[in-house]
């Protein structure tokens, strides 16, 4: 089903899977909320979660959506060049209020891939959520700033071989979460860009992602019983 966001300066299209249990907001990537959101949002409803989706690309162009290839690229990366930031944060914790007052859903965590995963890490430390995980946000090293405002149990996971995120930035995250005890992060260090994404042949990596997975099933699982 999809709700709607109300904010202050318009409304925007949320779609939700499932009906009871703990809540995940998931943040897409920059193509959109498309097949691979719908993927992980059915394999996160397989495990008992209520999963909610935002438009965040909704003041560029609404239910903006395309392929996973080459192609699709640059138009991917011109969506996230318009994006704003501070708007685009309030427009999540919007819709985490939204996922929040759905009948049936417990406590609700944070999930994001790509520039959803930045998004996630800018949301986790303005929002209220019970549960944070981030995947290869190329943003968060740079942004490092904000990891004191963080509250909940945090996941983040990198590939170690992103052409998109130097080993050495990944790096920097490693150093600023040492002995933080609600904060981990994971490396995949086989692992490229977008490692998780199934629907994207030029970017998945079955073993990285199971992995990562793994990992992330048991740390929401863990972090959002009752």
């Amino acid at each position: 089903m999809t709700e709607k966001v109300v904010v202050p300066d318009g409304e925007f299209d949320l779609r939700v899977w499932g009906e009871r249990g703990p809540g995940v907001l998931l943040l897409q990537e920059i193509f959109g909320v498309g097949d691979y959101m719908e993927a992980v949002a059915e394999d996160l409803v397989a495990l008992g979660f209520v999963v909610a989706a935002p438009d965040m690309f909704w003041r560029i162009e609404p239910n903006w959506t395309t392929a996973h290839n080459e192609e699709a690229l640059p138009k991917g990366m011109s969506m996230v060049s318009q994006f704003d930031w501070e708007k685009g944060v309030a427009d999540a914790k919007a819709a985490l209020d939204v996922l929040k007052g759905l009948p049936g859903v417990g406590k609700v965590g944070v999930l994001g891939f790509c520039f959803g995963g930045t998004l996630a890490y800018l949301l986790g430390a303005q929002a209220e959520v019970d549960s944070l995980v981030s995947f290869y946000g190329s943003g968060v090293p740079g942004a490092l700033d904000q990891i004191d405002a963080l509250r909940s149990p945090v996941q983040f996971h990198f590939g170690g071989d992103d052409p998109y995120i130097p080993r050495e930035d990944v790096a920097k995250v490693e150093r600023a979460v040492e002995g933080r005890e609600n904060i981990e992060i994971h490396v995949q260090e086989d692992g490229g860009h977008a490692f998780h994404n199934r629907k994207a042949p030029m970017f998945y990596q079955p073993e990285p992602a199971e992995r990562a997975w793994r990992l992330t099933e048991a740390f929401l699982k863990r972090t959002l019983s009752s």
